[in-house]
């Protein structure tokens, strides 16, 4: 029995997104709005295993996570059995939930590695380092994130290599490595990815992935594919109450602001660029009068207390936000 036996069904999940769910907007995410799992942003098992100790030291600040995450899953990239076997070590011993193998970002560097989506063109090589993962994570369960196929829809062979290994999950996104994000997320090919893995007669659990925008629309899906789960991305951009299904008024997404801004600059200030927390600006300052402004203001703040500085006295200057 792993965590992902005892999970609602259906469930709803959180994508890892790299420089976004970073440990400070998880864990926002999990006070107001908490997934049914969490992921951390992926990191090369191959730097946490050969990095000096500086570059190691920054890598572990992405696995970093809080109680009030769990089920957290620690996921990794590599094309190196051995360096998955290491990491999934290293993970059970941080007190991870789960290990989750990424096998579909399109990132050019990580494909170069032999990682990533490459592993589509390389079945058998995804094989071994689910093998070493699980043999590393012992009681711990592996997942893997991947896509519909390389270049064209490959899951009639890609998917059953995968279902072999007996794994805990797969999260399915509904389009090719080729495709990126550039057409609409096709779900009828998470819909076969269900009709596969029930004619293995496996119980691996497949979540779908692709352009949802709430829970309505989840819910949909998972009415329409038969799938077992939803993760969703990009929704939750300025919106760490979309879990929770609750729309914030303008003064709430502010006051947020604030305190995701502080959480960044206490847990990441030295690891990372303010920059970052900058993309988060956009997402959380839109949809009322005024906001355009105040975001332009936003985008010239340097740390935290320029923040909390801009958004008091904006908030202290108006009596009501227009919607």
């Amino acid at each position: 029995m792993s965590f992902w036996d005892n999970l609602p069904k259906p469930f709803f999940v959180l994508a890892p997104m790299a420089d976004v769910t970073d440990a400070s907007f998880r864990r926002i995410i999990a006070k107001y709005g908490k997934p049914d799992v969490m992921w951390t942003e992926f990191v090369s098992a191959d730097g946490l295993v050969r990095a000096p100790e500086a570059g190691r030291k920054k890598l572990l600040k992405d696995l970093q996570y809080s109680e009030a995450e769990r089920p957290i899953v620690a996921q990794f990239f590599t094309s190196k059995p051995e360096m998955m076997e290491q990491v999934a070590v290293l993970a059970r011993e941080m007190g991870f939930d789960g290990i989750d193998i990424n096998m579909g970002c399109p990132d050019k560097a990580i494909e170069r590695q032999g990682a990533g989506a490459a592993l589509m063109k390389n079945p058998e090589l995804a094989q071994e380092i689910i093998y070493a993962a699980k043999q590393g994570a012992k009681h711990l369960p592996v997942s893997i994130k991947t896509r519909v196929g390389f270049n064209i829809v490959e899951l009639e062979s890609w998917l059953p290599k995968i279902l072999e290994t007996d794994i805990a999950a797969i999260t399915i996104h509904a389009r090719t490595r080729k495709e990126m994000s550039k057409v609409p997320a096709r779900w009828e090919h998470v819909a076969r990815s269900v009709e596969i893995r029930n004619d293995m007669g496996s119980k691996t659990f497949i979540l779908g992935n692709g352009d949802i925008k709430d829970l309505i629309d989840a819910r949909k899906k998972i009415e329409e594919t038969l799938c077992d789960g939803v993760m969703l991305g990009r929704a939750i951009f300025g919106n760490p109450w979309l879990f929770a299904e609750k729309t914030p008024t303008p003064e709430e997404k502010l006051k947020v602001l604030v305190e995701h801004t502080q959480l960044f600059e206490e847990i990441l200030g030295q690891t990372k660029s303010f920059a970052l927390m900058k993309k988060h600006f956009k997402a959380y300052v839109t949809g009322w009068e005024g906001a355009t402004e105040l975001r332009k203001t936003l985008m010239d703040a340097n740390n935290y207390s320029d923040v909390k500085a801009i958004t008091t006295k904006y908030i202290d200057s108006i009596e009501n936000i227009v919607v």
